[in-house]
């Protein structure tokens, strides 16, 4: 994985002095609320409900066990023991104090860390394949494009304040793992017709109020290319965007009213400009960051999976589990496991130091000490030895990590909600747990086969409820918490929209709800048939019809 240099060491040791002497002048009455929240949103920190909330950056998900170590510690030490893993693939602190902000950041750095641009309106953490190098339709390793885009990103004058936030996801796979669509810009990797890798770019995705699918505005672009075409979208967002009104200035609303044949008219005369100049990414530089995410010293194991395919005969907890939550490798005798952080009872993404530190030994001992961060709010490791995998399962059940429900109902993907944000409209972790604990048979689970159910507190969309099969949003109706449904969102190549399926549910039908929504797919589904292949193909209104017959 990537590792500072000089250059980045020093750059981010002087971020967390200038941050100390800011935190030190508004703690002192030197610097107004107004003054000092541009400082502090460009290091992470937000004011939320009860306590500041720090947002610390996991560049494209991936951690070391040292980092991850760390992180343990920063939480037992400056929090209330614990971190919650977000949809961007970074980590927040939900309880530190404002005055030990300083510290904790002193702290990230020494492991090659930092909170830098987790939020404010700049580029953000860019979101990446949690597979990216280990899987099997890979065509290029997005790690080092991704190191080369937070490099660029990072504290660029040009870009520092933005109309609004802006977020880029790059996969170098064939299967988009990243969410593209509904990202300001997506990057997928492709090869044209000479064999030549390059990148088919899309702009003007986005969840929150107003949700969109991104366009494609170009099928290919060269490699060399990304950072120049990316600046040439960004200059043009930068001058067209709204800075008037916050919930027109996404660049998503600037595409739809310039049309996008006209944004992309002026990208493409910008690029024409930027072209084969200073930002043209030569070849040496990335083979350059390639050099940090080389294979790890994998040994032979294609002729050795007895004992893991005897383990699948033998156990059908296990068995299971290898079904749900361990993918194929691209190398042979390897696995890639996915450990779940939805058991019931416990918030989606939220990880105790003691389990964290835990986490790092299994990383250690089975994963070349390694960890990925999903964007389902979920970890992976991702180079285990296929004969290893039962000894790992036995550790993780111990741990509360290996429910099998990878891709089903109960893997719900969940804002941290009212429960902690001042912007949310209603409470999001307690609707998730009564919906967990009600589907807790893992068989009737298994037999629904794969199901995504996504819930965000408010409009921001921070669970990505717009992209769920079944997405739940909180709203405020006359000062109380109520849900709205939607159903027929996904994710991936095939990205859609929830469509909102009516009125709004008291939060104590919620779980009933699902449970009518799952009658009717099982009642109508075909052989083999996904809840969001039934929905597409037998429409909205035999889900609506029977969850407001039973309801109202």
């Amino acid at each position: 994985m990537y590792r500072y240099d000089t250059f980045d060491a020093a750059l981010v040791a002087r971020r967390v002095t200038q941050f100390r002497d800011q935190t030190q002048r508004f703690l002192a009455g030197e610097l107004t609320e107004d003054e000092f929240r541009p400082l502090r949103l460009q290091n992470g920190l937000y004011l939320q409900k009860h306590a500041p909330m720090l947002r610390i950056a996991i560049p494209y998900g991936l951690l070391s066990t040292t980092q991850l170590r760390t992180l343990a510690q920063i939480a037992r030490q400056y929090d209330r023991g614990y971190g919650h893993f977000t949809t961007r693939q970074n980590l927040q602190l939900n309880w530190p104090r404002l005055e030990d902000v300083p510290e904790i950041l002193a702290e990230l750095a020494t492991v090659d860390m930092h909170a830098i641009q987790t939020s404010g309106n700049c580029v953000r953490n860019t979101t990446s394949d949690p597979l990216a190098g280990v899987a099997d339709d890979e065509i290029v390793d997005p790690r080092p494009w991704c190191e080369l885009i937070r490099q660029w990103s990072t504290l660029h004058p040009e870009f520092a304040f933005l109309p609004r936030k802006f977020k880029i996801a790059v996969t170098g796979a064939t299967v988009d793992r990243t969410a593209a669509l509904v990202h300001d810009i997506g990057a997928q990797a492709v090869r044209n017709a000479r064999g030549e890798t390059g990148f088919r770019i899309i702009v003007g995705g986005g969840q929150g109020r107003t949700p969109m699918l991104g366009h494609v505005i170009r099928e290919f672009l060269p490699a060399p290319e990304l950072l120049n075409y990316f600046d040439a979208i960004l200059r043009i967002y930068n001058l067209h965007g709204r800075r008037d009104n916050k919930y027109k200035a996404r660049i998503k609303i600037l595409v739809k009213e310039l049309t996008l044949a006209e944004f992309a008219r002026q990208v493409e005369a910008e690029w024409a400009r930027l072209r084969g100049g200073p930002g043209t990414v030569p070849d040496v530089e990335i083979a350059r960051l390639a050099g940090h995410f080389t294979d790890p010293p994998y040994h032979d194991h294609a002729r050795d999976s007895i004992a893991y395919r005897a383990a699948v005969a033998d156990s059908r907890p296990f068995s299971r589990w290898a079904q749900r939550n361990v993918r194929t490798h691209k190398r042979k005798g390897y696995a890639i496991v996915t450990l779940s952080l939805k058991r019931t009872g416990t918030p989606p993404g939220d990880v105790t130091a003691a389990e964290m530190e835990a986490i790092a030994a299994l990383a250690d001992r089975f994963s070349f000490g390694e960890i990925r961060v999903t964007h389902e709010q979920n970890l992976v490791l991702a180079d285990v030895v296929q004969n290893d995998l039962h000894a790992l399962w036995v550790q993780l059940q111990t741990l509360g990590f290996a429910t099998p429900n990878i891709g089903l109902l109960t893997d719900i993907v969940c804002c941290p909600g009212g429960d902690f944000c001042s912007l949310a409209n209603a409470k999001s972790i307690p609707i998730a747990e009564a919906i967990q604990r009600r589907f807790d048979d893992l068989d009737y689970l298994h037999d629904l086969g794969d199901l995504e159910l996504n819930m965000s507190g408010c409009m921001n969309a921070c669970g990505h409820h717009h992209v769920g099969h079944i997405g739940i949003l909180g709203v405020d109706k006359n000062g109380e918490e109520w849900y709205q449904v939607s159903l027929g969102g996904a994710q991936g190549n095939d990205a859609s929209l929830g469509k909102v399926v009516g009125p709004s549910f008291a939060a104590a039908e919620v779980p009933d709800v699902v449970v009518r929504l799952i009658d009717v797919y099982v009642e109508n589904r075909h052989a083999d048939e996904r809840f969001i292949d039934t929905v597409r193909r037998i429409g909205l209104a035999p889900f609506k019809e029977r969850v407001y017959a039973a309801t109202h």
